[in-house]
């Protein structure tokens, strides 16, 4: 059964030619309507499908269109072309900071950041000492998350995104930041979440994390598939396309 079907996805950015710095001249191009874009395709035809339970990963140099694919999937962005279809709960811990809010305190976030992916307040209530207990970070409930590190944040962000026990879980990159413990504690969560069945998108750019949890992976390069399949193969396909070398 797929948990996932990419179909046909496609993604535009407009891009100014002109960096207007001043208010003056942004009103001199609105009147003249002189101001140009030149189109980028952060993602061209990109179709793939990931079973019910798989550790599917998602690699490439930055900028190939991965970060743009994830948000797609999150329904944070949406294609210009091609249809997303994704079965049960859908959790997702893209980057820093998203869905929260920096005047809030962290219990605040706890609830709001929750509601987000569905759940309801009793609902949370049940789990918020769970959530804290993970992130280690009980103590600074009521801490106003501006205040918080970076760190503390992707600790608090990623606890709440694996409490909520999705059916899919959505990954950016969560070991960029955060110290060697905590790594470790969300390398042992995925891993629970493969045995229980769960089905996990991960990007990352630490290819080892990637060979050991995932069982297939993806290759893009400027928004399309380059390969797909065995993630030692992806991988090594990846190491050939940085050294210039046609994969195989």
């Amino acid at each position: 059964m797929n948990a996932i079907i990419i179909d046909n996805i496609s993604k535009k950015f407009r891009i100014p030619h002109e960096k207007k710095t001043t208010v003056f001249q942004n009103i001199v191009g609105l009147i003249k309507r002189q101001v140009s874009y030149e189109e980028f395709w952060a993602l061209k035809d990109v179709s793939f499908k990931v079973n019910k339970g798989e550790a599917f990963g998602i690699i490439g140099r930055n900028g190939s269109g991965k970060s743009t694919l994830l948000k797609i999937m999150a329904g944070i962005l949406y294609p210009d072309g091609g249809s997303v279809s994704l079965n049960g709960k859908v959790a997702s811990f893209l980057q820093l900071g998203v869905g929260f809010q920096s005047e809030l305190t962290a219990r605040e976030n706890v609830y709001i950041y929750s509601s987000i992916l569905g759940l309801g307040r009793k609902q949370v209530d049940r789990i918020y000492d769970d959530i804290f207990a993970f992130a280690e970070l009980k103590k600074f409930e009521n801490m106003k998350l501006k205040n918080f590190s970076s760190g503390m944040s992707v600790r608090l962000a990623f606890s709440i995104a694996v409490h909520a026990v999705p059916d899919t879980l959505l990954i950016d990159e969560v070991f960029a930041v955060g110290d060697e413990s905590f790594k470790e504690k969300c390398r042992d969560k995925m891993n629970q979440f493969k045995t229980e069945g769960r089905t996990i998108v991960f990007v990352s750019h630490m290819l080892n994390t990637v060979k050991n949890l995932c069982q297939r992976s993806m290759l893009l390069n400027e928004g399309q598939i380059v390969t797909m399949g065995d993630s030692e193969k992806v991988i090594n396909d990846y190491l050939a396309l940085l050294q210039g070398t046609p994969t195989k």
